[in-house]
């Protein structure tokens, strides 16, 4: 159970962070995202079971995704440039003793350049 968390660290560079994505989509069973910037990989049966029931639905149509790895990959890219600069990926795997810990963060948010927080808040001044 614990070995996901020797396998995947935390990037603190952007490219690192795609770079764990890659690695972690041939792991993946599918791919959640809550509409706004949360981009989930659930990594065991359990979290996929959980991500389909809770990420689809009424208000959550479309939000979670299994294919190819490098389908998924697509996926989360395109996800990516649609979401709000607070994004990030994780992975996760199921853990009944704590849950949280069973979340690893592949692209913690803020990774990336501070040129694309900026764009994100002239957007918001225009509004």
């Amino acid at each position: 159970m614990e070995t996901y968390r020797n396998a995947y660290k935390e990037s603190t560079t952007l490219e690192d962070g795609w770079a764990q994505v890659y690695r972690a989509a041939d792991e993946a069973l599918l791919i959640a995202w809550d509409g706004c910037h949360k981009i989930y990989m659930a990594m065991d049966q359990q979290e996929a079971d959980w991500f389909r029931q809770n990420y689809n639905g009424v208000h959550c149509d479309d939000r979670t995704f299994t294919g190819s790895p490098e389908e998924m990959i697509a996926t989360i890219e395109d996800w990516w440039e649609m979401s709000c600069p607070l994004r990030f990926v994780s992975g996760v795997w199921s853990n009944p003793a704590d849950p949280n810990a069973g979340f690893i963060s592949l692209i913690p948010q803020f990774v990336e350049d501070d040129e694309d927080y900026e764009d994100y808040e002239d957007d918001e001044d225009d509004e």
